[in-house]
């Protein structure tokens, strides 16, 4: 009788709508599969381009000189939708909708003109769901900082957390 007890409560629990308790995940996990998730779309954006423009011109837009600045007004922004159009089943499986902590991802992708200064981009808010700035200087934040946005753009990680030493 015990025994059909416990087995029968979880399934009670889900005909009245109670779900089992989900994991909370930590604030550093969200932080790893939000750059997981940015570094595997933005390499199957990258293959697009590739694609599009062939491999010496993709390869030259990445050889000049770095910026310090990305200023996100330049690049056009797409839905997910439109990203998967363009991306999915081609380049990657799937274009991720929210970041770790449940959050949007902002995507830019310049299908209109590959061959433009600025063509692709993926940002993250962070854990607080808000962008802090259009504008970003390159380099990293502290990775104990889960409110930071997490952004990459034509081919580079633009801010990410440093590793602690």
């Amino acid at each position: 009788m015990l025994q059909r007890m416990v087995i029968g409560l979880p399934l009670l629990l889900l005909l009245l709508g109670a779900a089992p308790e989900q994991p909370r995940v930590t604030d550093k996990e969200a932080q790893k599969r939000t750059i997981a998730d940015i570094r595997n779309t933005g390499t199957a954006m990258f293959a697009w381009l590739t694609d599009q423009v062939g491999a010496a011109a993709a390869g030259q837009s990445q050889t000049e000189q770095p910026v310090s600045n990305v200023e996100l007004k330049h690049y056009p922004p797409v839905t997910r939708e439109q990203l998967r159009k363009v991306l999915v089943p081609t380049y990657i499986q799937e274009v991720p909708e929210t970041d770790g902590w449940g959050n949007p991802y902002e995507y830019y992708l310049n299908t209109a003109d590959p061959m433009a200064p600025q063509v692709m981009g993926i940002r993250s808010a962070g854990r607080d769901g808000e962008f802090s700035a259009a504008s970003y200087t390159v380099g990293p934040f502290d990775p104990e900082d889960y409110d930071e946005d997490i952004v990459w753009a034509d081919g580079f990680m633009v801010r990410w957390p440093s590793p602690k030493r």
